[in-house]
């Protein structure tokens, strides 16, 4: 499932809801919403009242936060062992969780590790992160909580991959959300995210998924969607298969190409579109796509699943990808 957070202030409720219904036509499945302190709780209760999607209260240091927005239509917990006070603060908040009838994320970073475990030098990074989620939710069973899901993240992609794979040995019975943390702006961030989860992905491992970007969070839902198709595990909208250009192009295939994306935007159908720049990467080479286009001189031949329907001017190859789209 696709998550991501939002970032509008935690005490303005229309903020985050027209945030939300943003994320939502972009194809967010959960969204997160820090709650920083208890005056923002009505705000947050405000926000779950009349949100279309599950709403994750994100909690750091007060384990009290967490009690009330289970009591408040938070659809999960997210807390960090290295931050909230220890286990036994973590009890009172487990029966809040269970007695509202929701999960706990239990999530780990590298910059919040706990004290004690980030002091030892006889693991790797990874061995702790693992090792710090592992302890917390066998703590959580041990209490009798088992609506758990773990999250172990840093910046650093191979460190991400190599704890996610301890996790998946260690706690394979525990459904796993999975990212890069702090992975940067939206170019470093997908391309970093894009790196390590789709490995993980590739392996079976990750149940939700985030790619965390300093962005406007749409752009995060995007690039989960691409991520995901990429990888031909879930589709939502169409796929866009364009070639680079080369000396033998004739018209202005980027400005053609980022038009076709930007019309797609609309289009929900999982179809494939193919905007090529000359015949060498026409209909061959684009022969599993549903509908594109091989561009001339100053014109292109529109084909359908590998068979050329029309020829128009550079001018109107948009318009008419769009209409055999329809």
């Amino acid at each position: 499932m696709v998550q991501s957070m939002l970032n509008a202030r935690a005490d303005d409720v229309e903020a985050n809801l027209r945030q939300i219904d943003s994320l939502a036509e972009a194809g967010c499945e959960v969204v997160r919403m820090a709650i920083p302190r208890r005056d923002c709780l009505d705000a947050f209760e405000g926000v779950c009242e009349k949100s279309p999607l599950p709403v994750v209260a994100d909690i750091h240091f007060d384990p009290e936060i967490a009690i009330q927005a289970a009591k408040r239509g938070a659809a999960k917990l997210r807390i960090n062992p290295g931050n909230i006070g220890g286990l036994d603060a973590t009890v009172p908040v487990l029966d809040a969780a269970r007695e509202a009838g929701i999960p706990i994320r239990i999530g780990v970073n590298a910059g919040s590790l706990d004290q004690e475990l980030a002091a030892r030098t006889d693991l790797t990074l990874p061995q702790k992160l693992a090792a710090s989620a592992a302890q917390y939710a066998r703590f959580c069973e041990k209490c009798g909580f088992t609506d758990l899901v773990v999250s172990a993240k840093a910046h650093d992609v191979m460190t991400t991959v190599q704890t996610y794979r301890q996790l998946a040995s260690d706690l394979p019975h525990i459904p796993l959300h999975i990212g890069v943390t702090e992975a940067g702006t939206q170019f470093q961030g997908i391309i970093k995210s894009a790196s390590g989860l789709g490995i993980l992905l590739e392996q079976g491992i990750g149940d939700t998924l985030r790619i965390s970007l300093t962005d406007d969070p749409v752009n995060e839902v995007r690039a989960c969607w691409a991520l995901l198709s990429a990888l031909d595990l879930r589709r939502r909208g169409p796929e866009l298969i364009s070639c680079p250009t080369c000396g033998r192009c004739q018209v202005n295939l980027i400005d053609l190409a980022a038009k076709v994306e930007e019309r797609l935007r609309s289009v929900k159908a999982p179809v494939k579109v193919a905007v090529m720049g000359c015949i060498v990467n026409g209909p061959g080479e684009a022969r599993d796509a549903d509908i594109g286009v091989a561009c001339g001189k100053g014109s292109g031949a529109v084909f359908v699943k590998g068979e050329v329907v029309r020829k128009v001017p550079e001018d109107q190859i948009v318009d008419a990808l769009m209409e055999e789209l329809a």
